[in-house]
């Protein structure tokens, strides 16, 4: 490499050098920087090139302190994240369950590329993996990318889906049946990724859980429109809060420190009343379904299901046809 070519690329092996090797806690005096040039990256410099490179770089935007002394010291002050927010992202991969453990492993080093080598050290030290249940579709991302890139150009998906048999082999839904989509949007619940859209096969505003589509492709047709009178909110709300079902008014008298759980599932804006010193009373609009009374069986009895009386009656029989299940088996 020439004169005129070390010259042009020198400051940009500083700049790595300070992303890679600097932090506050890890400034580099002009003797380190100058090593690190020449044996990383066989690049000659003289000590009083370099504080020249710094106003550079400084002057691009950079943000390289310096630490007055003798000798002086530099470090990169002005890093996109700060450690605490690095340190939530890599525990927000490594719980989540939509990315696959591989997957997990690549994200994760590439955020220790956003702090210096001695940082990224102190958070190998920091962040406990515990054991987490992860997909193995390693498609996942890549679907959730072609599905934004079909919204925002508003056309359809065709998609094939998978579900589980009694030996956990994967089976495609309905023979391998084609799903003709149009995406309106995706939603993140329960640790999972789902698509809601319209599908054609079912005729109706549906879902999909993204890590269970087999394949997915753009196809070159015009989404279908929202429906003018769909309620997104309430649909989510319906999916993913208690499932389909029909809607009603049920009253609930709970135990004083059951308030948490009902807040947790109906909002701080859902009617309360005190009964007594032990009991309150919540009235709420729920989708009963399965999921709806096996949400109250879980409490044991610290919530209950005191009106409408159908509602009641359907729990108690549902309570018994199970009970009775279990007994003749």
């Amino acid at each position: 490499m020439d004169t005129s070519q070390i010259n042009r690329i020198r400051i940009l092996y500083i700049l790595k050098i300070f992303e890679e090797h600097s932090d506050d806690e890890h400034p580099l005096s002009t003797s380190e920087i100058i090593n690190y040039l020449a044996e990383d990256y066989n690049i000659p410099a003289h000590r009083t090139t370099i504080p020249k490179e710094i106003d550079a770089l400084n002057e691009y935007g950079a943000c390289i302190d310096v630490i007055e002394g003798k000798p002086n010291k530099y470090y990169w002050s002005n890093r996109t994240f700060e450690i605490p927010e690095i340190k939530l992202l890599i525990d927000a991969v490594l719980s989540s369950k939509f990315i696959t453990a591989d997957k997990s492993d690549t994200l994760i080093k590439k955020l220790y590329t956003l702090v210096s080598e001695n940082q990224a050290k102190d958070l190998k030290r920091n962040i406990i993996i515990a054991d987490r249940i992860k997909p193995d579709n390693e498609k996942i991302l890549y679907w959730i990318n072609e599905l934004h890139t079909a919204i925002n150009l508003k056309q359809q998906v065709e998609l094939q889906y998978f579900e589980y048999d009694a030996n956990k082999e994967k089976i495609l839904k309905h023979d391998g049946q084609m799903y003709i989509f149009s995406p309106y949007t995706l939603a993140w619940n329960g640790d999972c990724y789902y698509v809601i859209g319209f599908s054609q096969n079912h005729n109706k505003v549906v879902k999909f859980r993204v890590d269970r589509i087999a394949t997915l492709k753009i196809i070159n047709n015009e989404a279908v429109p929202m429906p003018q009178d769909f309620d997104m909110s309430a649909f989510l709300k319906k999916v993913f809060t208690m499932y389909d079902g029909e809607e009603e008014t049920v009253e609930l008298l709970c135990r004083n420190d059951m308030m948490k759980c009902i807040v947790d599932r109906f909002g701080e804006n859902v009617p309360t009343e005190i009964v007594n010193s032990e009991y309150f009373k919540a009235t709420a609009e729920v989708y009963l379904s399965p999921s709806f009374y096996a949400w109250i069986f879980s409490f044991k009895g610290n919530i209950k299901i005191t009106a409408p009386m159908n509602v009641l009656s359907e729990y108690n029989n549902m309570l018994r046809e199970a009970l009775e299940d279990r007994i003749n088996r």
